[in-house]
Formats: structure tokens, sequence, C-alpha cells
């Protein structure tokens, strides 16, 4: 289901909402620049939000861009294991919810 090839189709997405399309475009480019936040680092926080999201197409982008930008294999490793530790947080804090009546 997932192949890469399949991005192609984001033209035909622009095709028929081209104002939607372009407005993320430009978006997106606005975010991913550099700023305050240097590109390396913007490419990291990505790389870990595309694990927790599970995005396999933005995994692969954001690992290349990531990589492309300085990021060390230690780099990508930490933040690939800080999205880990967040989706762990996240399941044993909305566990705290099971606990409601004591």
């Amino acid at each position: 289901m997932y192949d890469r090839k399949n991005l192609k189709h984001l033209k035909t997405i622009g095709k028929h909402a081209p104002k939607a399309m372009e407005a993320f475009a430009a978006f997106d480019a606005a975010a991913m620049a550099d700023g305050a936040v240097p590109v390396k680092y913007k490419e990291l926080i990505a790389l870990g939000v595309a694990h927790t999201t599970q995005c396999p197409y933005c995994i692969d982008i954001h690992a290349g861009k990531a990589r492309a930008a300085g990021a060390t294999d230690a780099e990508i490793a930490e933040a690939i294991m800080v999205a880990a530790a967040l989706r762990a947080g996240a399941a044993a804090t909305h566990g705290t919810h099971c606990f409601l009546n004591e």
C-alpha cells in the first residue's frame, strides 16, 4: 500500500484543490525553513513526529532531509527514541483514566 511512487498523486490533489495545496506548500516551506530553530533540528523534530504518527512517507522523506541537513546516525536514533518515549508516556498517562474511581 505504501509506495513512494504514490506521492506523484499529490499533483492530482493539487489539481483538484489548487488553492489549498498552494497554501499547504507555502505553510510547509515556511515551517521547515531555517529560523530560530535550525533546519537540522526541524528535520529531527519532523522525524520524531513522523514516527509517532507512523507515516512511512514522512519517515522516509524526513530521514533523508535530516541526513542532508547534517544529522548523524546518533542524532537520528535519539530523535526516534524520544518519539518512542513520548508514545509510551502517552499510553501510561492515558492509563490513569482507568482508575477514576479510586
